[in-house]
């Protein structure tokens, strides 16, 4: 089975580990997306991955908290390094290699992230995720992940999200919703299809990074994607 992508970024958002539950880490969760992983690695894909926090804490309405968005925004990074952590933790079982690299300094539970040494562990075969977002509030999971994407110069990004793809409208709410095989960058900002927010959208068509938005929590899917099957919505 030969893989068409080199390197990739797996986008979760925080939501994915939920499961079931309303909030927190579901195991099984963490069980399925670390096999996901360990399949494409066994076929010599390099995997970084970036988790998102809100499962955890989402940055909320501050007139509702009294948190101001900036402390807010910080307190989400926090979250995502947790999800690392787990996700690290679960990888680690499944016998994958992993480096967990944080935006923000926390020398005990994660390196500090540089560039060359994430590059340098792909190349070796590791797992890298990418904690603490950008380590700037006001920006997302999603910038987080374009920049990082396009740091370590990888093929794709590919976004795990609970539907099959990009619909024309939310699939969930309306059955008569039609998925779209692919789109380019301006039908998505002209149609305003919600991939992901308008920074990091903004970031991957600059620098022609291909985004692949498909169902994380299929068994299998991930491994159909990396092998070039026509799997969730290509936007290039």
């Amino acid at each position: 089975m030969l893989p068409k992508f080199s390197r990739v970024l797996l986008k979760l958002s925080g939501e994915s580990l939920m499961g079931d539950r309303h909030y927190g880490i579901d195991p099984k969760m963490l069980e399925l997306y670390a096999n996901e992983i360990k399949a494409v690695t066994n076929i010599g894909v390099q995997v970084a991955v970036v988790i998102g926090g809100g499962n955890i804490y989402r940055g909320m309405n501050e007139a509702e908290t009294g948190i101001e968005r900036a402390q807010g925004d910080y307190m989400g990074m926090l979250a995502t390094v947790i999800n690392g952590m787990a996700l690290q933790a679960a990888l680690d079982k499944a016998g994958v290699s992993t480096r967990l690299q944080s935006a923000i300094k926390m020398e005990q539970v994660a390196e500090p992230y540089i560039r060359r040494r994430a590059i340098r562990h792909l190349e070796k075969g590791r797992v890298v995720i990418f904690g603490a977002g950008t380590g700037n509030p006001y920006f997302t999971t999603d910038t987080a992940g374009s920049l990082r994407a396009i740091e370590i110069n990888a093929d794709v990004i590919l976004k795990g999200t609970r539907v099959d793809g990009i619909y024309t409208a939310d699939p969930e709410k309306d059955p008569s919703a039609t998925r779209y095989e692919t789109l380019s960058f301006d039908q998505v900002i002209k149609q305003n299809l919600k991939v992901m927010d308008m920074t990091a959208f903004t970031l991957c068509q600059e620098n022609k990074l291909p985004i692949i938005v498909f169902d994380v929590n299929r068994a299998g899917n991930l491994l159909s994607v990396v092998t070039g099957k026509h799997v969730g919505t290509l936007v290039s």
